[in-house]
């Protein structure tokens, strides 16, 4: 193995070129670092177009050290403020009444989230998950992994200087450890679970005095409708979401499969995705994008399979109500014994020198919360109070889960993964493989709530908001109510993989966010736990709009890449098809061509009547009425829609048929005409004028849209009337991959990162890859080494721990 990597690293060193893509601080390593050490670790990063390392090494832990080097390279302030919150350290940094930066956990302010990270910390949770065996605990390869990417990122920062402005010369950046990255790893699992609770588990405090008299506010049950409005607003799609498509060799041009991933993830912050090639001659050999601070492939594809994920619709925590001891708030009982909750006084650094200290509660089950939101209340009464169980808490093994299918040589070996480490938090996966398989299947790590055990073990408000929103409420004094075990579960209380929705082989799969149910339209899913999601509900309009459009293609057959790249840019817009033509006319039929805006002026919306009758129905930059249906489409009340309902018969053509009668019709359209003429802007303008992100003082127009209109490739921009409308991205389809296969052993890949593979604004790559995506255009994947040393923008760094 060291003979060839010596092999292939002259042959890339006989190819080297002094120009080309380096991020802006690694390009002056490239001449102080000649040889790889002998002693400590090292890498061999090869940059092709738009700063896309290859990352050659020996072993893992060389690997790691590449991996984490180049992130650094690109993202160093980004990844250095993450640390600083797993840390606990925000409140000391940046003030505690600040508010957090959101990306790794939910928490409002500094304080609730430096309380929650460092009782991560003072706890050990994770030092004690990193000594369990693997498949429990994570494998050698994983650790040398983590600890490589932990000597990569130190070496980085000892060897060059930050260019960024964003940090550089900040006093809170400082080296790492193997346990930084693996909290790294676990604030990522715990995301949707815990992490989504960060503010109630550092606030929840026993009841005192007459503040918890049976009646009062704070005692009162919340209501089944308001638990499920705050499931959807905590487990739904606003700040993480997806698409993917794999299909079935039979409906492809060669017979292979072909897959189209499009994950929707936050443009600035802790969760951007990264883009790399991870290669250990005769080991691995894996190209895709990472989540910033991982050391493995996150969504990716190598020379057999590729694979994605897509924010699933799975509720990944549950809540025990327990109760509790008359004569101790903090004590509660099971099965009539009591058992003492654990006390954990976490202290908080701040800013002036001083310190906080606060109390937080934990029970067998996991920490006591006082709120779902804080509009539904779960009160801690001198009788009872709520436990929150996540079993992403005890979830270091998605890296793991990774690395198998990164080294995966079919979709069955994904699922093999899956079964062996099952280590996916919160997201479905998709696959396909070049012998033409496909697969869906959301194995992820749920709690172990069958309906059966809700049935018998919910409480009184746990039997109506289960049905109606997936969330478990059960009684914690029951010892017969305790989650138990599955004989194919990795650890105890999750389902087991048997009990996964999964779709093997159908002509396609696909999943918008939606219901495993409709994963395809011809072969329905059926006969999973509701934990997982609804069966013959309501579908959304982007996941109605992607299984018409997939469908479609499956139909038609002969499929290639080029089929992928054009629905990914197709930017059709569902909601447009579904109304806008009812909606012209309509507007047309107004009295006097006025509608009454909500603050009661009339409006003259003519003109909006022929700009929406002329739109081509796609949110395409050069799209002449996309903005306005936008916005009218926005401020439409969603009650009472459409003229025909929803029907369990035909899921993916209704409901339909706007109701135009309805008294909110005209409400919407006036008040979304004068909105835009209130901000200078024409009704007939086009989108990209209005809907752009600012690089080097430039605008760039970019396309997509909302969610809401069913639009496949999402982008949620900011509505800044007084700025042109709308301007900064700050969620929406990020790394785009579409794959498949030929004869040779090379795959067939287009890739676009959509938001550049740097946040520093004085790296070259800060923005390349944002202007592709302006222009709809993909990177060809260089993934063979033929491809990448033929690179016209090859550069080759070789990175070691010694200088």
């Amino acid at each position: 193995m060291r003979t060839r990597l010596r092999r292939l690293v002259v042959t890339a060193l006989a190819l080297f070129t002094a120009a080309g893509s380096l991020p802006a601080a690694a390009a002056g390593a490239t001449d102080r670092q000649e040889n790889p050490s002998n002693g400590g670790l090292s890498a061999v990063i090869r940059y092709t177009e738009y700063g896309i390392p290859h990352i050659l090494a020996e072993n893992y832990a060389d690997l790691g050290f590449g991996e984490g080097w180049a992130q650094a390279a690109d993202e160093v302030c980004t990844l250095a403020e993450g640390f600083v919150t797993l840390r606990g350290e925000r409140s000391r940094h940046f003030g505690a009444d600040a508010v957090a930066d959101g990306e790794l956990s939910a928490a409002r302010t500094n304080l609730t989230s430096d309380l929650y990270f460092r009782g991560v910390r003072e706890s050990r949770t994770v030092e004690k998950l990193l000594t369990e065996p693997a498949p429990v605990g994570p494998s050698r390869e994983v650790r040398d992994m983590m600890r490589g990417w932990a000597a990569g990122y130190n070496a980085w920062l000892k060897q060059n200087k930050i260019t960024d402005p964003a940090c550089a010369g900040a006093s809170w950046i400082r080296p790492v450890t193997e346990l930084d990255v693996a909290v790294r790893g676990y604030a990522v699992a715990v995301i949707s679970g815990e992490g989504r609770f960060v503010d109630t588990i550092a606030t929840a405090q026993p009841p005192s005095g007459s503040a918890t008299a049976v009646g009062s506010a704070a005692s009162r049950t919340p209501g089944v409708k308001a638990v499920a409005t705050a499931a959807r607003e905590l487990w739904g799609t606003g700040d993480m979401g997806s698409n993917a498509v794999a299909f079935r060799g039979d409906t492809t041009a060669n017979g292979r499969g072909l897959l189209l991933g499009n994950p929707h993830y936050p443009w600035e912050g802790g969760r951007r995705f990264w883009q790399s090639q991870q290669t250990i001659p005769g080991e691995l050999n894996v190209s895709g994008g990472t989540l910033l601070g991982l050391p493995t492939i996150s969504i990716g594809f190598n020379a057999h399979v590729a694979w994605s994920h897509t924010v699933s619709t799975g509720i990944p925590a549950n809540f025990h109500q327990l109760t509790l001891d008359p004569a101790d708030p903090t004590t509660y009982l099971v099965d009539g014994k009591p058992e003492r909750m654990t006390k954990r006084s976490v202290t908080v650094p701040l800013k002036d020198g001083t310190s906080v200290t606060r109390t937080q509660w934990w029970t067998r089950y996991g920490p006591v919360v006082t709120s779902l939101s804080p509009q539904v209340p779960l009160p801690w009464t001198t009788t009872h109070a709520y436990a929150l169980y996540d079993p992403n808490a005890a979830n270091l093994r998605f890296a793991d889960t990774s690395l198998g299918f990164g080294k995966a040589r079919s979709t069955d070996d994904v699922l093999k993964a899956l079964a062996r480490h099952q280590g996916i938090p919160w997201v479905n996966t998709l696959a396909a493989d070049r012998a033409g398989h496909s697969l869906f299947t959301q194995s992820q790590v749920v709690p172990r709530i069958t309906d059966e055990l809700a049935a018998r073990c919910s409480t009184e408000l746990g039997r109506t908001t289960y049905p109606a929103s997936g969330i478990a409420i059960l009684d914690g004094s029951r010892g017969d109510c305790a989650l138990g075990s599955d004989p194919d579960a990795v650890t105890p209380g999750i389902l087991g993989l048997s009990r996964m929705p999964t779709l093997k082989d159908a002509p396609y799969v696909e999943n918008s966010n939606g219901t495993p149910w409709m994963t395809n339209a011809d072969q329905p899913i059926t006969g999973y736990e509701r934990i997982f999601g609804t069966v013959g509900t309501e579908l959304g309009l982007r996941t109605r709009g992607g299984i018409e459009d997939v469908a479609a293609m499956a139909e038609r057959g002969d499929l290639t890449v080029r089929d992928l790249e054009r629905q990914q840019f197709a930017n059709r817009v569902p909601a447009g098809d579904l109304a806008a033509e009812d909606v012209a006319r309509a507007c047309a039929a107004l009295p006097g061509g006025t509608a009454t805006g909500s603050d009661g002026k009339a409006v003259d919306v003519s003109q909006a009547c022929e700009v929406i009758k002329a739109w081509d129905r796609t949110m395409d930059t050069g799209s002449r009425g996309a903005l306005l249906f936008d916005r009218f489409w926005r401020k439409l009340p969603p009650s009472g829609l459409w003229k025909v309902p929803f029907s369990a018969a035909d899921p993916v053509r209704t409901p339909n048929t706007l109701n135009t009668d309805a008294p909110g019709f005209a409400t919407a359209l006036a008040d979304a005409v004068a909105e835009l003429r209130a901000a200078g802007i024409s009704l007939d303008a086009q989108l990209g004028a209005h809907q752009f992100v600012v690089r080097g003082g430039e605008r760039v127009p970019v396309p997509g849209g909302s969610g809401r209109l069913g639009v496949w490739n999402v982008l949620e921009p900011t509505w800044n009337a007084a700025g042109g409308g709308y301007t900064e991205v700050p969620f929406g389809s990020s790394h785009l991959q579409a794959v498949s296969w030929d004869g040779s052993s090379c795959p067939v890949a287009r890739t676009l990162l959509t938001y550049s593979q740097s946040s520093n604004p004085n790296s070259p790559h800060y923005s390349d890859q944002t202007r592709l995506f302006s222009g709809e255009r993909w990177v060809t994947s260089r993934f063979c080494e033929k491809d990448i040393l033929s690179s016209p923008k090859l550069t080759v760094v070789r990175v070691s721990e010694q200088r």
